[in-house]
């Protein structure tokens, strides 16, 4: 930028020139500057358009077929509003249903989680060969589900079981594990242990090694044995782990399909449950009346009210954590 320094004839100071206009930004500039404050959202994008797609459509499209009288077959799209929802809050094989789910989900989880819980803290210890037997805790995990379920069906066969087989050899009568609702359900509940509990016994060791060893020492400085460090020191720092596997345990508990549909293999309908609708569970009685029934519409109302039901179990896990102290 130049100045003119020579006095003005009107006495007044001299003014600067003006600038020459600088070159305009090449298009190159802008697509840089693009790309800096587009990108985090190019990078995000494809989750939630694939959210949108697969999650967010079909659970808007399942709550408008829910007021519907819909039928697949014969072609039935009649409007009914809230009908669906009325008769749910009064039907019997519904209730009875979740009943079975909840109960279930008590019987695997909890003793599911303690467990996890025990090898978690095996597996923390000094030992030899520790990658093996963490392998190893991995392994039900990527092994099919239906194959699982099959084998530990005829596991708990009444006649040639292997479980009845070992029962009989302490003089125990055979027990009808799929006549019986208490029986098939600890049935079931082995079955998920077996599969999921090495996965969450994982998470808590990698939770495990992530605490501080001075408080270890520490303690151990002060006479505390290794049962008084696990429950004083261990435990309580792994409490937002606990509600995390919690939370996952309770939303894939009440979705619990493939072993019970599995373990019913002797059945003619194989979404009922056994011949008492013992052990059917919620998303049995969903696959039963919307596909086996012809009730599309009550199909899907039976799967928004699960939906609501894995919403409200979440939310109270959500509390116990702010409570607790694992979130703020």
């Amino acid at each position: 930028m130049t100045t003119d320094l020579r006095p003005s004839r009107n006495g007044r100071p001299p003014t600067p020139a003006k600038a020459a206009p600088g070159p305009r930004r090449t298009w190159r500039a802008r697509l840089a500057k693009l790309d800096v404050k587009g990108a985090p959202y190019a990078f995000i994008s494809p989750f939630y358009i694939v959210f949108l797609i697969f999650g967010a459509f079909p659970l808007v499209f399942t709550l408008w077929v829910s007021l519907h009288n819909w039928e697949l077959a014969s072609g039935t799209r009649e409007f009914v509003g809230l009908d669906n929802y009325d008769y749910l809050l009064t039907d019997a094989d519904f209730w009875r249903a979740t009943v079975n789910t909840v109960g279930i989900f008590v019987i695997a989880t909890v003793p599911q989680l303690l467990l996890a819980l025990m090898i978690a803290n095996a597996l923390n210890r000094r030992m030899r060969l520790p990658t093996l037997f963490r392998i190893g805790m991995v392994a039900p995990l990527v092994t099919s589900t239906a194959a699982v379920a099959i084998v530990f069906t005829q596991m708990f066969d009444q006649d040639w079981g292997m479980i009845n087989w070992f029962l009989g050899l302490f003089g125990v009568d055979a027990i009808a594990w799929s006549n019986s609702r208490g029986w098939s359900w600890l049935a079931i509940a082995v079955m998920v242990d077996w599969r999921w509990t090495g996965y969450n016994a994982l998470i808590y060791l990698a939770a495990m090694q992530a605490i501080p060893k001075d408080l270890y020492e520490a303690a151990a400085i002060d006479g505390a044995s290794r049962i008084r460090q696990f429950w004083q020191i261990t435990v309580p720092m792994l409490r937002p782990t606990i509600i995390f596997t919690v939370i996952i345990s309770t939303i894939g508990g009440l979705q619990l399909f493939t072993e019970p549909v599995l373990f019913s293999i002797h059945t003619p309908n194989k979404m009922d449950g056994g011949p008492l609708h013992q052990f059917q569970t919620i998303t049995m009685y969903m696959y039963d009346n919307a596909f086996y029934s012809d009730r599309y519409g009550y199909g899907a109302t039976v799967a928004w009210a699960l939906f609501v039901m894995i919403i409200v179990f979440s939310l109270i896990n959500f509390l116990a954590v702010r409570r607790t102290g694992g979130t703020k």
